[in-house]
């Protein structure tokens, strides 16, 4: 069954497919085929809502075993029980992922033979979600996608595009090839999931590798009482190394001075200056990522010994050097990491100014944010990132910092394991 030309990547490997009713099913079956073509071994589990957008038969036809749909089916529990079932995959895939569908998982319930078996798994789940954008932009969504990304879940996609239903937005399934590229990346790491002792357990997909992640503002000193600063609150540095110490990397965060406790899982070192900050980094690498989320001050003055008094003849006149370049260095230096992100805040020309910096710079992907008025980021609970990198540029939704943080580390994860930028 193999395709021409097609490497059998995914030889005696075991998936288990849950597909969800949406429209996006009909890709699925595409999915099948191309896990197939690969060695795959793959069982079928579909929902009702599923079976009225395509046929369990088209299924059998594709996999070449049965389907399951019956949570009571005596024949199916002798045959396997759905516990079997669950724990005899080596990765779950649920695509299409509804809102409903990740709604019930996200709280646990276990109404029918999907859900119950994504509850009874001792292994990870890949989510493709697939749904209208506003659902998927929907606060309560984006609530159960980052319970299911701190339950160990992985996710591929939703895509932009056009919709089933005619708008345009973020919630299309991704395509049948960037769900079987997920699925070999998820599988070259440790599907199983983490026994529950807590945020620190290890066994994620960033397990046994270092992580150096910068925060904050600097502070770059006029005198003993002044200094140049700017607005960043270091809540989505913060959150990045939380989120990578839960996906098991070791993590050491550089963080400028900021209003906020330090991580659990992390190593956190505080600086004041760009300097500080660039003797710090040099001083963790080597390292196997390092994401710079710092908004590191351009520029210094030579501090005055002592306060800089009012007088009668005005302002003081500052005259500034420029600070060292943290990412340029770190891109072009000797120890460079073999992932190297940095950050675009920007108030205009964002993906312009992104990927020049991204070229001038050095480094593999520029995480790129409006930061101007009346976004909010700045301080602020919520981000809307866009990835670029020299393959092109990924937009993604608002969201909160904490999953956007959590939907970064497990893009890096994919790059990390080998897909390309």
């Amino acid at each position: 069954m193999a395709g021409v030309g097609c490497a059998r990547s995914l030889e005696a490997k075991r998936v288990l497919l849950i597909v969800g009713g949406g429209i996006a099913a009909y890709k699925s079956l595409d999915l099948v085929r191309r896990l197939r073509e690969r060695g795959a071994r793959v069982r079928v589990v579909m929902t009702a809502a599923a079976k009225e957008f395509v046929t369990p038969l088209a299924f059998v036809s594709l996999a070449s075993e049965k389907v399951y749909d019956d949570l009571f089916s005596a024949t199916d529990e002798q045959e396997m029980g759905h516990i079997q079932l669950s724990r005899d995959a080596d990765l779950l895939v649920v695509a299409p992922a509804t809102a409903h569908l990740l709604a019930r998982a996200a709280r646990g319930l276990c109404d029918d033979l999907a859900t119950t078996l994504l509850l009874a798994t001792d292994k990870r789940v890949l989510y493709a979600p697939a749904m209208n954008v506003r659902m998927w932009l929907h606060p309560a969504t984006q609530r159960n996608v980052s319970t299911l990304h701190g339950d160990g879940a992985w996710f591929v996609g939703p895509n932009v595009g056009d919709m089933a239903c005619g708008e345009y937005g973020p919630g299309r399934m991704s395509e049948p090839l960037e769900i079987v590229q997920a699925i070999e990346t998820a599988l070259k790491q440790d599907t199983r999931l983490p026994a529950p002792e807590g945020l620190l357990t290890r066994g994620g997909a960033l397990e046994g590798l270092h992580v150096v992640v910068t925060s904050g503002p600097t502070h770059e000193p006029i005198d003993p009482v002044r200094y140049i600063a700017n607005r960043s609150s270091g809540r989505q540095g913060h959150a990045i190394a939380a989120a990578a110490a839960r996906a098991g990397a070791r993590v050491t965060l550089i963080s400028g001075p900021v209003a906020l406790s330090d991580p659990p899982g992390c190593e956190t070192i505080h600086i004041e200056s760009a300097r500080d900050m660039l003797a710090a980094v040099e001083a963790a690498l080597p390292a196997d990522i390092f994401v710079a989320a710092a908004a590191v001050a351009d520029w210094r003055a030579e501090p005055a010994v002592d306060k800089i008094k009012k007088g009668v003849r005005g302002a003081p006149s500052l005259s500034l050097v420029e600070n060292p370049d943290i990412l340029a260095s770190v891109s072009r230096g000797p120890n460079r990491p073999r992932l190297v992100v940095g950050f675009a805040a920007e108030t205009r020309d964002l993906i312009r100014n992104a990927q020049e910096k991204l070229d001038r710079k050095g480094c593999d992907l520029i995480v790129a944010n409006d930061v101007s008025e009346g976004t909010g980021v700045f301080g602020g609970a919520t981000n809307q990132a866009h990835l670029v990198s020299r393959g092109g540029v990924e937009d993604w939704p608002r969201l909160r910092k904490e999953d956007l943080a959590e939907r970064l580390v497990a893009r890096l994860a994919q790059l990390i394991g080998g897909e390309a930028p």
